[in-house]
Parts: structure tokens; C-alpha cells; sequence
């Protein structure tokens, strides 16, 4: 069942998400955090945007958002998409669910594009959004350090008008 987050669903995402912090380049955040930071991260993030999980038999398998892009004015219909998946549940079809649900609540929320800032080595990330519709616009060449090296970052986008 995908759901909208809840505080509670605090601890169980900071399990997902510190996983992806100390064992790949997902993300270029390095220290694992807390589940009082994830219900902070939570606060703010679900009151700008639609912030989602999937919770299946009473355990939570990812989570996805959207949330503000750029904080200039000019940028207010452009939201960027986050999505992680517990490691062991991925595979499964529950991302493309996921982030087809956020996509719909952003077009239905009067949002025109969607920007995902995926590091250009998470090639499943890549193929994943391309496959819903996401256009790759860009290619940023060592722009993150982390495990020792640098690390490529690439934008895709989503114009909400094109959705069928």
C-alpha cells in the first residue's frame, strides 16, 4: 500500500536511507543520521511536497518525495524527485509504483517539471527514470567525493504536460 509518510515512519526510513549512505555513491551524504534528523527531514519535506512509503505487511519498503528544486520564485513549479527502496525489496516493481503515484500527485498539484539528480553510476537509477519518461539534460563530470574519488552526477527531467 503506498501511503502519504507519517512521523512515526521516521526510524524505518533512516534504516532505508543510511544504507545507501555508508555502502554506495546514491547519495554524496556521508555520515548515517539519526531518526530525530529523518523526522525533521520528514516535517519539512512533507510540507512543501508529496512525501510517500510503501508499506507492505506492516513493513515499510521505500519511501519517495518531491520536493522544491530551486528556492527562487521563478523555479516554484519545479520539483525534484527522491526515491529509496530498502536494498532487499528492490526489483519488485514497488519504485516504478511509487514514483508513478508522486508523478501523478505533482501534475495534479499544478507542478510543470520534475527534475531527478541521479550520480551518473547508478545506471539502474538512470534506466529506471528514463523508463517513466525522464530525459536526461545534463551531465555534470566530478562534481561529488566520496569513497576516495569523484563521482559524475546527471539531471533528468520530467515535463508534467507531456504525462500522459
Amino acid at each position: 500500500m503506498i501511503r502519504k509518510v507519517q512521523k512515526r515512519d521516521a526510524a524505518r526510513l533512516a534504516e532505508i536511507y543510511n544504507y545507501y549512505i555508508s555502502n554506495t555513491t546514491v547519495t554524496f551524504e556521508t555520515e548515517e543520521i539519526d531518526s530525530q534528523e529523518m523526522e525533521n527531514r520528514i516535517s519539512s519535506l512533507s510540507a512543501t511536497g508529496p512525501y510517500l512509503v510503501y508499506e507492505e505487511d506492516g513493513i515499510i519498503k521505500g519511501y519517495c518525495y518531491a520536493h522544491p528544486w530551486k528556492v527562487r520564485k521563478a523555479y516554484a513549479n519545479t520539483f525534484e524527485v527522491t526515491i529509496y527502496l530498502d536494498n532487499k525489496f528492490k526489483g519488485e516493481g514497488l519504485g516504478k509504483k511509487m514514483v508513478t503515484r508522486l508523478i501523478e500527485e505533482c501534475k495534479s498539484s499544478g507542478l510543470h517539471a520534475l527534475i531527478a539528480c541521479i550520480t551518473a553510476e547508478n545506471s539502474d537509477s538512470c534506466i529506471f527514470h528514463e523508463k517513466l519518461g525522464f530525459n536526461k539534460v545534463s551531465h555534470f563530470k566530478e562534481v561529488g567525493w566520496k569513497f576516495d574519488r569523484w563521482i559524475d552526477v546527471c539531471d533528468y527531467e520530467l515535463i508534467l504536460s507531456e504525462v500522459k
